[in-house]
């Protein structure tokens, strides 16, 4: 009863104070956020679902695994973590979505920097060259390189269409690409051939060095994974026991699982912060 009773003045000591914590001009706070889940959602290659979605997805994770762990394990701080743990599970798999599409997408642009000088050599324009990527560019590029296509013949100004390429396909090497023809197209540069197979080779080196050194760091990622996975599991089979779920029902078991839980959080993010490779900036985007 102690703890109810605090929790309720510590509540409205909260609410005195939240006009100075949180004055009007941050009821934009959900709209970012919210602007956020949409630019995951189109990196991620799933523009046509609303971010509302992802929330409901979310929330339904998150009771499905609460309820799950209750009926595994009748301890309210287990299903506490087992629901933050699969609220955050659709963000983590769009994240991990959108690596995927950058490493695949970054192996594309060889081919394409390929496909335009045979485009330029050949004769053609450099609009028509970047228009026929539409029918020629492998198929996960082929629709921003069509509304380029439907822009430019609507419109008949390469530089406004390529600006509207550059955020279709919101990808650093693209806007190196995009940069290069748009200085030759206004400049009338002779060397936007070498320029072109000169970038493709550069991507292609950095393309092999990032597959080697995320190969070599995968089986460290993984032994951290089941590092931090590890512990939950036993805790989980000690929980099944009548003893075990008193035990941890208990205020000190809750305050056990409570810090346990952000120990293997801030271990994971740090592991995760770690091995992460940096990515290139967006210098003309």
């Amino acid at each position: 009863m102690t703890f109810v009773w605090g929790a309720v003045l510590a509540a409205g000591v909260l609410l005195t104070l939240s006009p100075w914590l949180w004055p009007l001009g941050e009821r934009s706070a959900p709209e970012a956020s919210r602007g956020r889940i949409a630019r995951l959602l189109e990196a991620a290659g799933l523009a046509r679902l609303s971010p509302g979605s992802v929330i409901v997805v979310a929330g339904c994770a998150a009771v499905v695994g609460a309820a799950t762990s209750w009926i595994v394990a009748q301890v309210p701080a287990l299903s506490l973590v087992a629901a933050a743990a699969c609220a955050v599970a659709p963000f983590s798999w769009l994240r991990a979505r959108r690596s995927r599409l950058v490493r695949v997408r970054r192996g594309l642009w060889p081919d394409v920097c390929d496909l335009l000088i045979a485009s330029v050599r050949a004769g053609m324009s450099l609009p028509d060259a970047v228009a026929s990527l539409a029918r020629s560019a492998p198929v996960e590029l082929r629709p921003a390189f069509a509304g380029f296509a439907r822009d430019v013949a609507a419109s008949g100004h390469f530089d406004s269409s390529a600006q509207r390429l550059k955020v279709a396909l919101a990808d650093p090497v693209a806007d190196r690409i995009i940069e290069t023809l748009r200085m030759a197209r206004q400049v009338g540069g002779t060397e936007v051939t070498p320029v072109l197979r000169a970038l493709a080779a550069s991507v292609r080196a950095d393309t092999a060095l990032r597959a080697e050194v995320e190969s070599r760091q995968s089986w460290i990622r993984g032994a951290a994974v089941l590092g931090v996975a590890a512990p939950w599991i036993i805790l989980s089979l000690l929980a099944m026991r009548p003893e075990g779920a008193e035990a941890y029902g208990s205020p000190e078991g809750v305050a056990l699982i409570l810090a346990g839980a952000a120990v293997s959080f801030v271990a994971f993010r740090v592991m995760l912060r770690l091995g992460r490779l940096p990515e290139p900036r967006r210098w003309f985007g």
